[in-house]
C-alpha cells in the first residue's frame, strides 16, 4: 500500500491509497503534527516507505495507516493529551513497571482489560487527590 493524497481535520490525518482507499489516523499520535499550522502541514514530501515533514521533524509510515489503534484507548488517549505527567513516576506509584506502561501508552503491548482498568482508576484517584488538594 502507499498513500498518494493526504488532508487532515483538527483531530485527524487522512490518507488516500493507490487503490482508492481512505485511512484515518488521531493526530494524538504525533503531536507536533497536531500543534502545526497548516501551512507547515502543507511541507511534507513522499518517500519510499511514508511521508515526511522536515521542517517539524515528523514521519509517518504508509504501513502504519492500516493499524488497528488508529484511535488511541482511553488509557493511551490520557497520557498522550497529559505530558505534564512523568510516566516512570507514576507507573512506580501505582506498582507497574515503567518501561511496561510506556509500551501500553506507545501501542507496543496491549494491556488486559484488567489492568487498564486498573490504571484508569488510579487515574482517576490521582485527579481526586489533586483536586482535593486544591479546596
Amino acid at each position: 500500500m502507499k498513500i498518494v493524497e493526504i488532508w487532515f481535520d483538527k483531530d485527524y490525518i487522512y490518507g488516500r491509497d493507490d487503490e482508492g482507499n481512505t485511512y484515518r489516523q488521531s493526530l494524538l499520535w504525533y503531536p507536533r503534527l497536531k500543534a502545526a499550522d497548516e501551512a507547515q502541514k502543507a511541507q511534507y514530501r513522499f518517500g519510499l516507505g511514508g511521508i515526511h515533514w522536515r521542517n517539524l521533524d515528523e514521519d509517518i509510515s504508509f504501513e502504519s495507516f492500516k493499524y488497528e489503534d488508529a484511535e488511541p484507548s482511553p488509557l493511551q488517549q490520557f497520557f498522550l493529551t497529559h505530558r505534564e505527567i512523568n510516566i516512570p513516576e507514576f507507573a512506580k506509584s501505582i506498582g507497574i513497571n515503567p518501561s511496561l506502561l510506556r509500551n501500553y501508552i506507545n501501542g507496543f503491548k496491549k494491556p488486559s482489560e484488567e489492568s487498564e482498568q486498573f490504571i484508569l482508576n488510579q487515574i482517576r484517584k490521582l485527579g481526586w487527590e489533586l483536586s482535593a488538594a486544591i479546596f
